[in-house]
């Protein structure tokens, strides 16, 4: 997802972010709620109080996607896949999932949690608003979060990947096939599919709403429902190019892919001398930092432009080296996919490839794009 975003909070030790695109729908649901639902529901008020109400409806739907996403990252959880962050952005909300479901099963437990949690709030919201004794303007508001919380459910239940719906497709036909990336595929086909049908919805609306056929207050829906298969089948391709990528890689090894004539940098070597002598010259977004003891770490352009330039001759690379851990070197056997997800998982772009203690080379993102660049597959 393109754009800045922003951490708004943590649950569970899960950062809780917001992309730019949410202010955009955050704005569009409040102006719906203040002059069209709230007047309808509770006619008579002041307007400043509609908009109030609905600036909190707003957030609290917004509280209902995040819920439905917390559903997917604590069962994903369960299986040990690392959760990056939940961003809420204008289309709802992403959990940031480091690694693929270890298995069929997983995959369908991970993609029903969401629409479970979505389904039981929305239950539960609308049976306390029909049987509570409140006033209201509560009433107004448990009936609007429990239907847009079963909406929510049920949409997400389209079989069209990236939805749940199609994670639960990609689980049916990944444990019949016992093929993931072939399962993927066919999933995001589907979705594809789904999102050119949903754009289609949305044009015959604004048609409907355009010629009169139709109230012409519905055309806004129906841009909407456009944007909305617009992004559905948008994803659904990348997806499916993930997956040629994937199959692509399913049995290289990362000898074939790493960089094996590896500059290395002394930790005594001043942070101006490695970069005018290494880091310009020869273009690498990163090096080993070895010394007499073996790999000291790992110390990258980042790690440069984090120090003030006026310190660069009196620093050196070992003051601003990442220090070595046992999660930045792979040997030369390992699959190109294991080392690829490391590095997503550790924000990494380059890991060490160790073979006996000796440095044989790097495996760098770059380079995987490459590999992948010359053999006519996208990076």
């Amino acid at each position: 997802m393109n754009g800045p975003d922003w951490q708004i909070g943590r649950i569970l030790g899960i950062p809780i972010k917001v992309h730019v695109s949410w202010f955009l729908i955050f704005g569009f649901v409040t102006w719906s709620l203040a002059t069209g639902y709230l007047p309808d529901m509770l006619p008579g008020l002041f307007v400043g109080r509609y908009w109030l109400m609905a600036g909190v409806a707003a957030l609290l739907l917004f509280g209902s996607v995040l819920l439905h996403e917390l559903g997917h990252s604590l069962v994903a959880r369960r299986y040990r896949i690392p959760i990056g962050q939940i961003t809420l952005f204008v289309f709802g909300g992403i959990a940031q999932m480091h690694r693929e479901p270890p298995g069929p099963r997983a995959e369908f437990l991970i993609a029903i949690a969401g629409p479970i949690v979505s389904f039981v709030l929305g239950g539960l919201l609308l049976g306390m608003a029909t049987m509570a004794h409140v006033g209201q303007g509560l009433v107004a508001l448990g009936i609007l979060l429990g239907s847009v919380n079963l909406q929510l459910g049920l949409f997400n239940l389209i079989p069209g990947f990236p939805l749940d719906g199609g994670r639960v497709l990609r689980a049916g036909l990944w444990a019949w096939s016992g093929d993931f990336n072939r399962a993927t595929r066919q999933a995001a086909l589907a979705g594809q599919g789904f999102g050119i049908a949903l754009a289609g919805v949305g044009a015959t609306v604004m048609v409907g709403a355009g010629t009169g056929a139709i109230a012409g207050s519905l055309a806004a829906n129906g841009g909407w429902i456009i944007l909305i298969g617009a992004f559905l089948f948008t994803a659904a391709r990348a997806s499916r190019r993930q997956a040629a990528i994937r199959a692509a890689l399913a049995t290289v090894t990362v000898e074939e892919v790493m960089v094996r004539n590896v500059a290395t940098l002394h930790p005594n070597l001043t942070v101006e001398e490695a970069v005018t002598q290494h880091f310009l010259p020869q273009g690498y977004g990163g090096y080993p930092v070895w010394d007499e003891r073996g790999l000291v770490g790992m110390v990258t352009v980042q790690d440069v432009q984090a120090l003030a330039k006026s310190l660069w001759p009196r620093r050196r690379v070992g003051d601003i080296v990442e220090p070595w851990s046992e999660d930045m070197e792979v040997s030369p056997k390992t699959p190109v996919l294991t080392a690829l997800d490391r590095m997503f998982s550790t924000g990494r772009s380059r890991l060490a490839v160790m073979q006996d203690g000796l440095l044989m080379g790097l495996v760098t993102r770059s380079g995987i794009s490459r590999f992948l660049q010359l053999r006519g597959l996208p990076r």
